[in-house]
């Protein structure tokens, strides 16, 4: 018997029954919705990101109690905006959407919530909402980016390039296993003209690079034309495996320390200071 986990697909009865039971779990799909070159169209982190996520929650579903939410298709893309076809968030209500939505599954009566995330600008931001959020709500929040797991097996599946980039040969493969018939074969070739050589940082520092500056004219990094459905469903099964274990994983969904707490500087983990 197949168990429903797409939270789009149940009524409340149903996810209020998932909430109640011990450690249930919620996983936030995190995209976007920003060009992606001639080939692929503008969904394809959150489609991405959604694939991965409810794959995986069927893996688990028979013992661990989960539901998958539609996937959020704001993100932070401004670098995109110069292509056309970009919403962008700023970090400030990228922040307060994830905000509510924890504080809505916490109400909910979800124990922990697993971020899958598509798109490579919400990383950071990301990494910096979660370490708050978690402390804020005592509630076990992970994110993570399934792209960058097991990176030398997935990369080892690339023939052009050494890894996954953007609308390259990775992502236009899941499309194609996900979404065949919004990706658009004849456009492969455009993909690749008038590619510029890009800029890039040094090593160890950071600023704010428009996409053009990275990827000018085509809105593409990496090569889509060795894209396959069957690298899709292989990029997929790594991706789904991975957040498997992560689920199953005790030490990433231990109760987050509440070091804000009054008096919580009189003591380590362990104990009061002058003890140790």
């Amino acid at each position: 018997m197949t168990i429903e986990v797409e939270w789009t697909r149940m009524t409340a009865p149903e996810l209020r029954a998932i909430a109640a039971k011990p450690n249930a779990l919620a996983i936030l799909p995190a995209g976007s919705l920003e060009q992606h070159g001639p080939h692929l169209p503008v969904i394809t982190d959150t489609a991405s990101a959604s694939a991965a996520a409810i794959r995986a929650a069927r893996e688990v579903s028979h013992d661990v109690p989960v539901a998958v939410l539609p996937g959020l298709w704001l993100g932070m893309s401004e670098h995109h905006l110069p292509f056309g076809g970009t919403i962008s968030l700023d970090f400030s209500a990228y922040r307060e959407i994830i905000r509510n939505i924890a504080r809505s599954l916490k109400a909910a009566g979800f124990s922990r919530l697993l971020i899958v995330n598509g798109h490579g600008g919400n990383i950071e931001p990301l990494a910096v909402i979660v370490r708050e959020l978690a402390v804020e709500f005592s509630l076990p929040i992970v994110a993570t980016t399934p792209w960058m797991l097991a990176a030398k097996e997935i990369s080892a599946i690339f023939e052009n390039g050494s890894g996954p980039m953007h609308a390259c040969e990775g992502e236009t493969s899941v499309m194609l296993t996900i979404a065949g018939d919004l990706v658009r074969r004849d456009k492969f070739e455009d993909a690749m003209r008038q590619r510029p050589a890009p800029v890039d940082a040094p090593a160890g520092f950071s600023r704010f690079y428009s996409f053009p500056e990275r990827a000018a004219v085509t809105g593409v990094r990496g090569d889509p034309r060795a894209a396959s459905a069957e690298k899709g469903e292989r990029f997929l099964a790594i991706q789904t495996r991975e957040l498997v274990a992560a689920i199953r994983n005790a030490a990433l969904w231990s109760t987050p320390d509440p070091v804000w707490n009054a008096g919580r500087g009189q003591g380590t983990t362990a104990g009061r200071a002058d003890q140790q």
